[in-house]
């Protein structure tokens, strides 16, 4: 076994301690605060979101329990191949090395900044107006993104500060 190989963190690991951030962030909490309302440090909820620390089964469903969203919050948007296994954990090949993870446009700071920004209008009207704008703006579909979820190829309703 490759001890190099063995130190890197899962790339499931990786997308459930992203998605914790992305929640975390959308929510305003800090890692201080998170830690605390979990009983963690916040160097604990850092590893976690690095992924180089795994959240265990029961630490998961009490984090999805403060943060108020589903387990499967976590896993939305990793892709899996056949057989269950994701297709990012499988290796490459005997001389390639995995390919990195990469990040999608919900990882980015800007599309928390910009989500943020958003829910600060006060106007149910101007919100909306803002969303049809940012639909009409954008291209059809974001690359990697599955049918029906680009705001231009859907009739979705913008989502209400309740379901963030």
């Amino acid at each position: 076994m490759d001890l190099g190989m063995a130190l890197q963190p899962n790339p499931v690991d990786i997308h459930v301690g992203r998605r914790l951030r992305l929640r975390r962030t959308l929510l305003g909490y800090s890692q201080e605060k998170l830690g605390s309302l979990l009983g963690l440090t916040f160097q604990q909820v850092q590893k976690y979101e690095r992924g180089t620390n795994r959240i265990g089964s029961s630490r998961l469903y009490k984090i999805s329990s403060v943060l108020d969203v589903p387990v499967s919050y976590f896993f939305e948007g990793f892709e899996e191949a056949e057989g269950g296994v994701a297709k990012a954990a499988l290796p490459s090949g005997l001389a390639e090395e995995p390919a990195p993870f990469e990040a999608s446009p919900m990882d980015r700071r800007e599309t928390l900044e910009l989500v943020r920004a958003y829910y600060r209008i006060e106007d149910p009207l101007v919100r909306r107006r803002v969303f049809e704008l940012i639909k009409s703006l954008g291209p059809a579909r974001v690359a990697g993104e599955p049918q029906g979820v680009s705001g231009a190829a859907s009739e979705e309703s913008p989502p209400t500060p309740s379901d963030a």
